[in-house]
């Protein structure tokens, strides 16, 4: 897998195309100054910051392990933006949302991915799974899947679902060493007949430093948040500290993943 370091440049929204009404977040088809159209996850929505920040930290762990994944960038909405929206819901949530928000390069044409109809190996399965367990991703089931085909290829989105501890940030350390259990409704679960193979593959790609450089993307203002008396620092620690352990602890969900698998194979 060819793994690179990221780099996510920041745009600045220029025009807001249409919302999309799937999620409750309501994310929106929004056009950037540099001319591209990106789908653009809002900070005044439903979880707030701690979304983008799961969707950030999950895309890039994505993206490092070798997934297709649509670039990631953020994107600042001027205060006046969204003044003369005619909606209500949306005005509200354009004011909500003044300043950096986080989008994701809208890939033209791409369709849902559907289990029924596209076949993938067990390789890959086990390496999604692996991946949605090891950032806690609920949100990855044949409800909804969150992920598209698009040139023939399969891409990961969706990710702001992710990494849940970070709502009450109880002991972010023990949170980490459990199992996965929600792995049972995973789309793929059924497919994923190489998750010891896919387990040791990613603990030689994940190393400390790899951890430390997506952590150290979350800009400082999305930690700032009034939801925890925790510092800025202290929050970023416990990602990493969070990341880490599970990542030493693997073994845990890897465990859980397959008894689960076994249970409906």
């Amino acid at each position: 897998m060819n793994v690179s370091p990221p780099e996510l440049r920041t745009v600045n929204v220029t025009r807001y195309v249409t919302p999309l009404r799937e999620g409750g977040s309501l994310p929106a088809i929004a056009e950037a100054d540099d001319g591209f159209m990106y789908v653009l996850k809002f900070r005044g929505a439903g979880q707030g910051v701690k979304a983008l920040i799961a969707e950030l930290i999950g895309g890039e762990l994505a993206r490092a392990l070798g997934f297709k994944v649509p670039e990631i960038v953020f994107a600042n909405l001027d205060e006046a933006f969204g003044r003369t929206e005619p909606d209500e819901e949306i005005q509200d949530l354009l004011k909500a949302s003044k300043g950096l928000n986080l989008a994701l390069h809208f890939l033209s044409g791409a369709f849902t991915f559907d289990p029924a109809v596209t076949r993938i190996d067990a390789k890959l399965a086990s390496a999604i799974v692996w991946l949605d367990c090891f950032i806690t991703n609920v949100d990855r089931t044949a409800r909804n899947t969150n992920m598209l085909s698009w040139r023939n290829e399969l891409w990961l989105i969706d990710h702001g679902a992710s990494l849940y501890f970070h709502h009450s940030w109880t002991n972010p350390e023990e949170q980490a060493k459990k199992p996965f259990a929600q792995i049972k409704d995973h789309v793929l679960l059924h497919l994923a007949a190489e998750l010891d193979a896919t387990d040791k593959l990613f603990h030689d790609i994940l190393s400390a430093e790899k951890l430390k450089t997506i952590v150290d993307l979350v800009p400082a203002e999305w930690l700032l948040d009034e939801s925890s008396n925790l510092s800025e620092p202290e929050k970023r620690a416990g990602y990493l500290l969070f990341l880490t352990t599970r990542l030493n602890f693997s073994g845990n969900f890897v465990k859980e993943a397959k008894h689960a698998r076994e249970a409906i194979i």
